[in-house]
């Protein structure tokens, strides 16, 4: 066999494409003597978790062969590029796997002693070795890297910032000599402003955005992923909180605004984007699961669709479907903006050309 071909209608604009594929490239002219693997319906570039932990246990660090397991549920369901937004595990050995999705990692969580999951994440006694440590870790990563900007506060009893904003801007201007962008775990308010003020590029989870937060994402032109399905766990954190009265009823609070502060950032014009969270307390393979639920913060089924496709690539800048581009799509022969249980079974994966 010379090589593939798939006619169908592509997305956003749902007009008539066609491809060959050759030597794992995409080619916009006819290839001799290509097999045709698809023709009608949809034709996607493959699908962006961009917050999702290849590498990340329930209890911190994971073999191999459990990273790889988990790099094959994602693919399985079309997740074919992965933003590994924090892993404890050295998973860069699965670059060599071209059966596995494309992995952007963002190298460790760096946190405070006792100020995130234990196993999770390097913790730095002093905070001004803040940004060292985020240097090192842009160096070990693919363009980006992650800090826990909030977690509990033992001594307070509730949800409280990591870091002062000088050390978060003395940290993200090191990362960004490096030439990575920085993303923050952040489920509260107060950590909020010192991390977009610094100049962060991205804000995870964003649960605690207010109106004056939503703005000065808006005016530094800070990403969004909101992991909803996530979120959708805060109430059972906040049962098991039982010693921490504050924290568990702040969860709740933040749970039951979520939907409401999520969309107000969409509608001020917050780029937002779609990740799982998966590696913890999500299974890898949901990514169907946050479309529809950014379907739910107001997105239109095309622009869920985007966010978790065509839109996060470019974000990413990793390419859509283009000549010379990676052959890495999916085929479906029903319309996959219309559910999750379309969305999450492709009729064709194609990754690095090869058929799935």
């Amino acid at each position: 066999m010379s090589g593939l071909h798939v006619r169908g209608r592509g997305l956003p604009d749902g007009e008539p494409v066609e491809w060959w594929i050759a030597d794992g490239v995409l080619r916009s002219d006819p290839v001799a003597d290509a097999e045709t693997v698809f023709d009608g319906g949809w034709i996607i570039p493959g699908l962006v978790d961009a917050h999702c932990h290849v590498g990340l246990g329930p209890h911190g660090e994971i073999l191999l062969e459990e990273a790889i397991a988990q790099a094959e549920a994602e693919r399985g369901v079309g997740a074919l590029l992965l933003r590994d937004c924090g892993s404890p595990t050295d998973t860069r050995s699965l670059d060599d796997h071209h059966d596995l999705p494309r992995i952007i990692r963002a190298g460790k969580h760096l946190a405070r002693p006792k100020r995130y999951g234990r196993g999770f994440a390097i913790e730095l006694e002093d905070e001004w070795q803040l940004p060292e440590a985020l240097a090192e870790q842009a160096r070990r990563g693919d363009g980006w890297v992650k800090l826990v900007g909030d977690w509990i506060d033992r001594s307070v009893g509730d949800l409280a910032p990591l870091w002062s904003d000088d050390v978060l801007r003395a940290a993200i201007a090191a990362a960004h000599d490096e030439g990575a962008r920085v993303t923050a775990h952040v489920f509260s308010e107060d950590a909020l402003p010192g991390l977009i003020a610094a100049g962060i590029d991205c804000i995870e989870h964003g649960t605690g955005l207010t109106d004056d937060t939503v703005a000065m994402m808006v005016e530094h032109g800070t990403a969004l992923v909101p992991t909803l399905i996530n979120v959708d766990n805060f109430p059972g954190f906040a049962d098991a909180a039982s010693k921490f009265p504050s924290y568990a009823t702040h969860m709740r609070e933040l749970y039951a605004r979520c939907p409401q502060r999520i969309a107000a950032a969409r509608e001020a014009g917050v780029p937002i984007y779609a990740g799982t969270d998966a590696g913890s307390n999500i299974a890898h393979g949901r990514v169907a699961d946050e479309v529809e639920a950014l379907k739910g913060i107001g997105m239109t089924p095309t622009d869920a669709l985007g966010a978790a496709c065509w839109d996060a690539r470019r974000w990413l800048g990793r390419p859509v479907l283009a000549d010379g581009a990676p052959a890495d799509l999916l085929c479906f022969t029903a319309d996959p903006r219309s559910g999750a249980d379309v969305l999450s079974r492709p009729d064709r994966a194609v990754l690095r050309g090869r058929v799935f």
